[in-house]
């Protein structure tokens, strides 16, 4: 699990393309001290599996043909920043919001508008996520914790601070960028209740 509050912006350092997957590596600066193969790091907010160390601050994962359909690493290339947060340890501080980093899928940035020091982001969401996003709820942006200040049919809209646009890659965006979105893990059981139904006693109908 994770939190959506990135610590580092790393970057792709090359794609090695299969006919079945794809071998990513990345760079950062982070201590890496006590990583290990088979540790999970949240990258664009998708959960990734280190599998190898090439180099100092270097780590490898292996994409499958489903998570590159269903993120922006479909479209990645070398040299592109990527929010980087390694997953929760007992006793880590829970700043944003509980982030599964199983991204729901693709989101692209339609209008940016200027809010003085602030910028406010609006992004085009599939529909089958409209039942999922609620206003002031949270949503995973590039993997970074956001409150939704607007929710409209297909689009909401974030401000984004200024911390949060020299910290994390979102400052780089363009109107057209893709970007990789979770819904609140919670939207997600409520909606599989009342998909199902659920008696007055508790119990699944």
């Amino acid at each position: 699990m994770f939190t959506g509050i990135i610590v580092d912006v790393g970057a792709i350092e090359s794609i090695n393309t299969e006919p079945q997957q794809s071998t990513l590596t990345f760079r950062t600066a982070l201590d890496m001290a006590t990583w290990q193969c088979g540790d999970s790091v949240a990258v664009d907010g998708c959960c990734l599996t280190i599998t190898a160390f090439p180099q100092p601050q270097q780590w490898q994962a292996a994409l499958s043909a489903e998570t590159l359909a269903l993120t922006h690493f479909s479209h990645a290339m070398v040299g592109q920043p990527m929010n980087m947060e390694p997953a929760l340890r007992v006793g880590d501080p829970l700043g944003g919001h509980m982030v599964s980093g199983h991204i729901d899928a693709v989101g692209r940035l339609v209008r940016i508008e200027p809010m003085g020091e602030h910028r406010g982001y609006t992004f085009a969401l599939p529909q089958e996520l409209a039942p999922l996003v609620v206003h002031k709820g949270s949503i995973a942006v590039n993997g970074v914790s956001l409150t939704l200040n607007q929710v409209s049919d297909g689009e909401v809209t974030v401000n984004l601070i200024p911390h949060t646009l020299t910290h994390t890659n979102l400052g780089a965006l363009h109107e057209g960028d893709r970007v990789n979105i979770e819904t609140d893990i919670l939207g997600r059981y409520v909606q599989r209740m009342l998909q199902y139904g659920v008696r007055d006693n508790g119990g699944m109908a």
